[in-house]
C-alpha cells in the first residue's frame, strides 16, 4: 500500500541515520538565523562604538522581536492553511490565505512604523536605553524600524515558501540576507565610518536581499498556489482560520519579549545603583542571549528533525522506538549542554572577546554573567527540547506548561524579586533557579507521560476485509451526537443489501498507514487536529491520506453505506453518491445518550456538544466547508420518528432517484 510504504521507514529505518537525515538541515537553518543576529554585535563591539554600541542594539532587538512575533503570526498561519488546502485538494482559497496574510502583514508594518516613530523615546528607555546609550539607539532603531515592512513582509513570505515544498529556496533565501549584512557590516562601520547607522543599513540592505528572492518566488516559483488580485481581497472567515494557526508562534514570540522587556529593566535599575553602571549590564545581557541562541538553536533544530520519526511512532503505538528516540535526542541534548557549560565556566573570556572591548570592568560583568546566568544551560536545553517532544506526541498543553513554566512562572517573578536582596547578580541568578525549577516540572511531566502509555501496540491484522458489492450508489451518512446515524445507516444497508462501512473504514486505514487503529478512531474527536494536520511530521497527515485513499477504495468497490469521516467531500468527485444528514432535536439525543452510555443527563448535554463541535471542526478541517449545511447534503431527515421509520424513508428515497 503507498501511505504505508512510504511512511514505514519511520518505523524501520536506524534511528541515528533518520536524525541525520531530518536534524541536519533544521539546525543549518536555525544556525543561519542565529548568525543574522549576532553578526552586528561583533563588528558594533569591535569598533570605536564598544559596549554603548551593542547596549543600543540591545535595547532594540525586543522591539523587532514584537514585529517578527506578528509576521511570525500572519506567515505561519497562512503556510498552515495552504498546507490544509494542499492537503483537500483546495485551490480556491490556497492563494486566498497568502494574500490576505500578505496584506494584512504590510497593515501591521505600517501601524508599527507609525506608533513606532510616535513613541520612538518611550519604547526606547523602556526596554533599557540609558542617557549614554539613548543616541545610539536613536541611530539604529530609527533606520531598522523605517524598514520593519521590508523585515516582516520577509520573514511572513518565507513561512509559506517552506509549506510550498521549498525549504532550500527558503533556507538560501535567509542565508543571502545574512551574507550580505556580514559581507556589508564593516564596510559600513569601518571603512564608511558610518557606526551603528552602518551596522543598521547593512541589516537592511540584507533585509532587502531576502524580501526580494522571496518575492521572485512568490512570481515565478511557486507549485501549490498563484496569486491574483482576488488574493488579496480580506476574507475574514479564511483570516480567522489563518490568526488561529498563527496563535502559537505569536504567544511563543511575546513570552521572548516579556522576558527581555523584564531582565532589560532589572538590569538597568540595578546597573545604575552598582559600579558597572546600567549600559554595560544592558550589552553583555544581549551578547549572552544570542550566544545562548546558538545553542538553543542546535537543540531545537535537533529536536525538530525527530519531530517525524516520534509523532509517527506514536501514532503507531511502536512506545519501544518513541523512548528509543527520545533516549538518544536527551542524550544528544545533554551532552551539548554539558560541552557548552564547560566552555561558559572555564573561558567565557574566550567568547566575550570576540564581540570587543577589553575594559575591565565590562569584562568582570560579561564573566560574571555567563557563568551565573547560563550555569544551568544543559537544563534549559533539556525543557526545550522537552516541550517540542510533547508537541510531536500530541501532547499541546503539556507542552506549553513546560515552555512557560521556565520561562514566565518561575524567571520572571525571580528577576523582579532576588534583585531586591541580591541586587544585580540578582537578575544573574534568577536563570539557574528557573532552570532548576523549570526541569523539576518538566521531569515530572515526562515520567508521568511514559508512566501512562500504553506499551502494547493494537493489532491492526483482525480479519476484516473490503467487502465486494454490486454497482450502484453510495451513500454517505453524516450524523449528529445522538441521532442514531449509525444505527440508521445499518438498517439502511441491511435494506438494500449492501455493505455497511463504520468501524472497519478505522481499520483498513491503519492498516493502510501503519498506524495504530485507536489513533485512527480517534482524529475525529481531536480538537488538536486543525494545529497537526498541516505539519508534514504528524501522525495526523498520515491518518487521514490513508483514510481518504480507504474510503475511495470502498466506494471503487460498489454500492454501499459509509458512516461519517467526512465521506461525503472525499467522494465529492464520484458520481453515484447521495449525501444523507440525519440530525435529532436536543431532548431526543440526550435520552439516547442516557441510555446508551449510562450518562446523566448534564453528562449526555455535554457529550453531546462535545462531540458536535469536533465532527464540525472535524469537517471544516477536511473540506472547508459547513457541517450540517442543508445545501450540502441531498437528504437532511430528522431521525427522532425512530431509526426504523427514518431507515424506511432513506430506503424509499434511494430507491426512487435511482429507478
Amino acid at each position: 500500500m503507498e501511505n504505508q510504504d512510504d511512511n514505514k521507514f519511520l518505523g524501520e529505518e536506524k534511528i541515528s541515520k533518520l536524525l541525520l537525515k531530518f536534524s541536519i538541515p533544521c539546525i543549518l537553518s536555525l544556525l543561519i538565523s542565529s548568525l543574522y543576529n549576532i553578526v552586528d554585535q561583533i563588528f558594533i563591539g569591535n569598533s570605536k562604538l564598544n559596549y554603548l554600541g551593542n547596549a543600543a542594539t540591545g535595547v532594540v532587538y525586543p522591539i523587532t522581536i514584537i514585529a517578527v512575533a506578528f509576521a511570525w503570526c500572519f506567515g505561519d498561519g497562512a503556510a498552515a492553511y495552504l498546507s490544509l488546502c494542499q492537503g483537500r485538494g483546495d485551490t480556491k482559497n490556497a492563494h486566498k490565505s497568502i494574500g490576505n496574510s500578505i496584506l494584512v502583514t504590510l497593515i501591521i508594518s505600517i501601524i508599527f512604523l507609525i506608533l513606532g516613530f510616535i513613541f520612538k523615546d518611550q519604547l526606547l528607555y523602556l526596554f533599557g536605553a540609558s542617557d549614554k546609550s539613548i543616541n545610539l539607539a536613536r541611530d539604529y532603531y530609527v533606520i531598522i524600524l523605517a524598514a520593519i515592512p521590508i523585515y516582516m513582509l520577509g520573514n511572513s513570505m518565507n513561512a509559506v515558501i517552506r509549506a510550498d515544498g521549498s525549504p532550500k529556496f527558503s533556507m538560501a533565501s535567509t542565508s543571502i540576507g545574512a551574507i550580505i549584512n556580514i559581507i556589508l557590516d564593516p564596510i559600513f562601520i569601518f571603512t564608511f565610518d558610518w557606526g551603528i547607522k552602518g551596522a543598521a543599513y547593512a541589516t537592511v540592505i540584507g533585509q532587502i536581499g531576502t524580501l526580494i528572492i522571496s518575492i521572485i518566488y512568490y512570481i515565478s516559483k511557486t507549485k501549490t498556489f498563484k496569486l491574483c488580485k482576488d488574493s488579496f481581497k480580506i476574507n475574514f472567515h479564511i483570516f480567522k482560520n489563518v490568526i488561529k494557526l498563527g496563535i502559537s508562534t505569536f504567544i511563543t514570540q511575546m513570552s521572548i519579549v516579556i522576558i527581555s522587556l523584564v531582565c532589560n529593566i532589572m538590569l538597568a535599575k540595578y546597573g545604575a545603583l552598582s559600579k558597572y553602571g546600567a549600559d554595560i549590564p544592558i550589552a553583555v545581557i544581549g551578547i549572552t542571549m544570542k550566544v545562548f541562541s546558538i545553542v538553543i538553536n542546535i537543540i531545537v533544530g535537533l529536536i525538530l528533525g525527530a519531530q517525524p520519526i516520534l509523532g509517527y511512532n506514536f501514532g503507531a503505538k511502536n512506545i519501544k522506538r518513541v523512548k528509543e528516540t527520545f533516549k538518544k535526542v536527551v542524550i544528544i541534548a545533554s551532552l551539548i549542554g554539558i560541552i557548552s557549560t564547560i566552555i561558559f565556566e572555564i573561558c567565557p573570556q574566550v567568547i566575550i572577546r570576540i564581540f570587543g572591548s577589553n575594559e575591565n570592568l565590562y569584562m568582570e560583568f560579561s564573566v560574571l554573567t555567563f557563568r551565573l546566568f547560563l550555569m544551568l544551560v544543559t537544563f534549559t536545553c533539556l525543557i526545550k527540547l522537552c516541550s517540542i517532544f510533547f508537541q510531536a506526541v500530541g501532547e499541546p498543553l503539556k507542552a506549553a506548561i513546560v515552555s512557560l513554566a521556565r520561562d514566565i512562572v518561575f524567571f520572571v517573578p525571580l528577576v523582579i524579586i532576588l534583585p531586591k536582596y541580591m541586587e544585580i547578580k540578582g537578575v544573574l541568578i534568577a536563570a539557574p533557579i528557573a532552570d532548576m525549577l523549570g526541569i523539576i516540572v518538566t521531569i515530572i511531566l515526562v515520567k508521568n507521560f511514559f508512566k501512562n502509555l500504553d506499551e502494547k501496540r493494537e493489532d491492526n491484522t483482525e480479519k476484516e476485509y473490503l467487502q465486494n458489492s454490486k454497482k450502484g450508489v453510495i451513500i454517505t451518512i453524516a450524523r449528529t451526537h445522538g441521532s442514531q446515524g449509525k444505527a440508521i445507516g445499518e438498517l439502511v444497508a441491511k435494506k438494500l443489501n449492501i455493505p455497511y462501512y463504520y468501524k472497519e473504514m478505522t481499520l483498513l486505514a491503519a492498516q493502510e498507514s501503519g498506524l495504530d487503529k485507536e489513533f485512527v478512531s480517534d482524529i475525529n474527536k481531536n480538537q488538536n487536529i486543525l494545529h497537526d494536520l498541516y505539519l508534514t511530521s504528524s501522525p495526523v497527515k498520515y491518518a487521514i491520506k490513508a483514510q481518504d485513499k480507504v474510503i475511495k477504495m470502498i466506494a471503487n468497490k460498489g454500492s454501499c453505506v459509509i458512516v461519517g469521516r467526512a465521506a461525503d467531500y472525499v467522494l465529492r468527485n464520484y458520481e453515484n453518491v447521495i449525501k444523507i444528514f440525519i440530525y435529532a432535536p436536543l431532548p431526543y439525543r440526550i435520552k439516547n445518550i442516557m441510555e446508551m452510555y449510562k450518562d446523566s443527563k448534564n453528562e449526555a448535554r455535554k457529550n453531546i456538544e462535545k462531540s458536535d463541535k469536533n465532527r464540525a471542526s472535524y469537517y471544516e478541517l477536511i473540506s472547508g466547508q459547513t457541517w450540517g449545511k442543508t445545501e450540502n447534503y441531498d437528504l437532511c431527515i430528522d431521525s427522532s420518528i425512530g431509526k426504523e421509520k427514518t431507515a424506511q424513508i432513506i430506503y424509499e428515497y434511494i430507491k426512487n432517484i435511482t429507478k
